[in-house]
Formats: structure tokens, C-alpha cells, sequence
């Protein structure tokens, strides 16, 4: 699942969001022109229902053997991929996924009301079942290693338990125009009001990032990629790089080469959505640096900068988070910077186009949060493509080959091999959108 969720990152995230661009597109097509079809998803789709019957099963074996900490992680992991599938979708199949031992060939789809509704009861319920006192009885976590006590508790548990408060909070976040439906607000303020029972995010240690060994089988999914896929097929766009130019960012280095301009070194991007008759030669821009084929960090799922921006937001919005939104932004960037590997520079925030303004306006603060937020979510699967559906920012450039009939994406059209595997209720699935299916149509929370 965490490979898969780098992989769509780096495939679909990075070029609709205008991070990179293919060097060569000559077709007029392309997710850079919100050219958006089944295909596009189809891939996602398959893995995160293949890895579901993984997850049911260590969920039906844990309850078996009452073994709450495992059935919480596995609840975890559910909601995670769930919350994924039914935001990139729309209504997906829930109540009866995964059912084929039963006999069921054709699931139904869920409306994502009540996939949410599920999904938030589910991280509640894995709150209250991690157990800190335990230590996990097969061992297994690669992530927080909370195989052994430390004394009398596991510090690996308290932070399975931070992730699944941070992940609801991500996700209560997205349903706010949904508040009053599902008594948004006051699940949020339950949450702030009490980290202890609720704890969140608190430093970078706490970063659900799975770490890639090198040791067959855990590699770095880009370990072996040719150079030609890697670097020479795909270009940072401008709109990526200038922003961190302008402020000398320092995760420039880790995550994009550079190229010689007048006999100096330079982080060179190419345009968004540029015209169908434009190609870039070879190593012409910057590129993904090959760094970051083997950096151990790439295997994001959430992050403390992500959960300091979800604060800083909803601090702006009015809840009390125990800071201001402008503490909360900066923590975030500090701690995407710490998450990369690189030192904040002693005057990144002071600077112009970083500094926090406490007088303007809540939208133009909310701007500068989503900014920010949007390299803080680099590789993170479909997220920043979620958060720019929910907010409208970051403000993306709109090139000239982009058609003035694509509208940015708002969901991916289901696969196409539904249409015979599944065809009753995908037709019915369809209609409960609003009758087509295609990438315009907004989800239930996007309305």
C-alpha cells in the first residue's frame, strides 16, 4: 500500500498538481492538461482492493485471538486506503468488498457519506483499542517498531495511536462542509480538547513514514529505474521550482538535480500544461534527483508538518489548538524541512513571500498555509490533489495547452473493466453521482 501510494504520487499527483510535466507530449493529452480518464486509476484501484484482503484478514484473525493492538492497526490501515479510494472515486464498493469467499462477485458501491461515516467510527474505535501497555505478541512493525515495551509502556502504540487521531483529523478536515451532517466540528473539538486520549502528531519522530531498508524485498520503489524513466522523461515545472528559488529552499537539493545556465549551477523548471507542439531536449531542466531513488523516507503516509498545517487551518478557522495559525504554519515548515533532512535556514521565515501575515485576510492567510502545505505533501499519494479540490489552492498556473474545455479534475472515472465485471451496479453507482461518469463530477464532500 505505501508503494503504491509513492507510485501514484510520482505518476498522477506530481503532474496534475503542476510539480512536473512530461519532457515530450506532443498528443494534446496528458493528466498536466486535466486530461483525466479510467486509466489513470485503474492501477490504484486494483492494488488498494488487492492489499484490502490483507487487511481483512489481520483484522478477522486479531479478533479472533483478541488481540486488540493488531485489530486497531489493521483498522487503521483500512480507513487510510478507504479514505483514499472513495476521495479519488466518489461512491466505491465498502459494505461488500472484499466479500468473494461469501460468494459476493458483484459489491455494490457505498455512498461516501456513509463510507465516511465508517471510517471516522472505525479510528475511534482503533483509538480506544491500541493498548500501550502492550507490546505487540508477534512483533512485526516496521513502522514504529512497538514489538517490546519500554518499562511499562510502548512508546510504539502511543504513536500508532498519534497517527490514527492525526489521520481523523485529516480527513475531519476535508467533511468540514459536511459539518452538520456528521457533527464535524464537534469531533474536531473533542479531539484538540483531549491529547490525552486523543494524541496527535507532536514532533517529526512521530512521522507515519514507512523507512525503505535496501533489504530485499523492502527497496525504495524507484531503486532500479532507468535514468530514462526516472529523470529524462519528466521536468519540474517552473511554478514548482520558482517558488522555492525565490526563497532559497533547501529541499531543493534532496529533491531535484540542477543544470549548468551561464557556467552556474541552476533548479530550471519547463511550463505547465505548455502547448501540444512543445518538447524539451534531454537533460535540459531539472529533474527528480537520483538521491531520491534510494532515500529510505520516500514511504509517506502522514506526517507531523502535514498535521502542524492542519492546525494552523483549522486555528484560523477558530478552533483552539493551543497556538496561533502563524505558529502552526511555521512549525509545519520547520518540521517538512527536518522530514527532508535538510536545516531551516536561520532566515527562511522572515523572508517576503514566507513570512506569515496575521493582518490579512482569513483567505489570504489560508493561502499562504496551502502553500506551503503543498510542498509539505510532496509524495504523498493523492493528497495535495485533495486539498487543492477542497480549498482551491495552491493557485495553479492554467498553461496554454491546457483546454478551456478541461476543468481541473475533481474525481478519476471508475476502471473501465467494470463495465463487464460489474455492470448493474456501476450503472447504478454512476447514477447516484449525477449520471456521468467522468472527471468533472465533484464528490459528495467537494459540494
Amino acid at each position: 500500500m505505501v508503494v503504491t501510494g509513492v507510485t501514484t504520487a510520482r505518476s498522477f499527483t506530481h503532474e496534475l498538481m503542476q510539480m512536473s510535466a512530461p519532457r515530450i507530449s506532443s498528443d494534446g493529452l496528458g493528466v498536466h492538461r486535466y486530461y483525466v480518464t479510467a486509466a489513470n486509476g485503474s492501477s490504484f484501484w486494483n492494488s488498494m482492493y488487492s492489499y484490502m484482503n490483507d487487511i481483512y484478514d489481520i483484522y478477522n484473525i486479531s479478533d479472533k485471538l483478541k488481540e486488540n493492538n493488531y485489530k486497531a492497526i489493521a483498522l487503521l490501515y483500512k480507513c487510510w486506503a478507504y479514505s483514499m479510494l472513495t476521495d479519488a472515486f466518489g461512491d466505491v464498493p465498502y459494505s461488500d468488498a472484499v466479500k468473494a469467499s461469501q460468494g459476493v462477485l458483484t459489491p455494490k458501491f457505498d455512498a461516501q457519506k456513509d463510507i465516511y461515516t465508517q471510517i471516522l467510527q472505525d479510528l475511534s474505535t482503533a483509538n480506544d483499542l491500541l493498548d500501550p501497555t502492550k507490546a505487540l505478541t508477534y512483533g512485526g512493525d516496521q513502522l514504529y517498531g512497538a514489538n517490546a515495551l519500554s518499562g511499562t509502556s510502548n512508546p510504539g502504540i502511543v504513536k500508532w495511536k498519534k497517527f490514527c487521531n492525526s489521520m481523523r483529523l485529516r480527513l475531519l478536515l476535508r467533511l468540514l462542509r459536511r459539518d452538520a451532517e456528521l457533527n464535524v466540528s464537534a469531533q474536531i473539538t473533542a479531539i484538540l480538547a483531549d491529547p490525552v486520549k486523543y494524541p496527535v502528531f507532536t514532533s517529526t519522530a512521530d512521522d507515519a513514514i514507512f523507512k525503505f531498508t535496501g533489504i530485499n524485498p523492502y527497496f525504495n520503489p524507484y531503486y532500479n529505474a532507468r535514468t530514462l524513466d526516472w529523470r529524462q522523461s519528466d521536468y519540474y515545472t517552473s511554478f514548482f521550482l520558482d517558488t522555492l528559488n525565490i526563497n532559497n529552499d533547501p529541499r531543493r537539493s534532496v529533491w531535484s538535480t540542477t543544470v549548468t545556465v551561464n557556467g552556474a549551477p541552476v533548479y530550471q523548471g519547463i511550463g505547465s500544461g505548455y502547448d501540444a507542439t512543445v518538447s524539451y531536449n534531454v537533460d535540459a531542466n531539472s529533474s527528480y534527483s537520483d538521491g531520491m531513488k534510494t532515500l529510505p523516507q520516500l514511504g509517506i503516509m502522514m506526517t507531523y508538518a502535514e498535521e502542524e498545517f492542519i492546525k494552523a487551518e483549522l486555528a484560523l478557522k477558530g478552533f483552539s489548538t493551543g497556538h496561533t495559525p502563524r505558529n502552526h504554519y511555521e512549525n509545519g515548515i520547520a518540521a517538512s524541512m527536518t522530514q527532508w533532512g535538510v536545516t531551516l535556514p536561520a532566515n527562511y521565515l522572515t523572508q517576503p513571500n514566507v513570512l506569515y501575515d496575521e493582518t490579512a485576510s482569513e483567505d489570504t492567510q489560508l493561502q499562504q498555509i496551502m502553500l506551503q502545505k503543498y510542498y509539505a505533501l510532496f509524495f504523498v499519494d493523492y493528497q495535495s490533489w485533495f486539498e487543492k479540490r477542497r480549498t482551491g489552492y495552491p493557485i495553479l498556473p492554467r498553461g496554454a495547452g491546457i483546454p478551456a474545455t478541461n476543468p481541473f479534475p475533481s474525481r478519476i472515472p471508475y476502471p473501465i473493466y467494470l463495465q463487464t465485471l460489474n455492470a448493474a451496479n456501476l450503472a447504478a453507482a454512476v447514477q447516484a453521482i449525477g449520471g456521468s461518469d467522468n472527471s468533472s463530477v465533484k464528490v459528495w464532500w467537494d459540494h
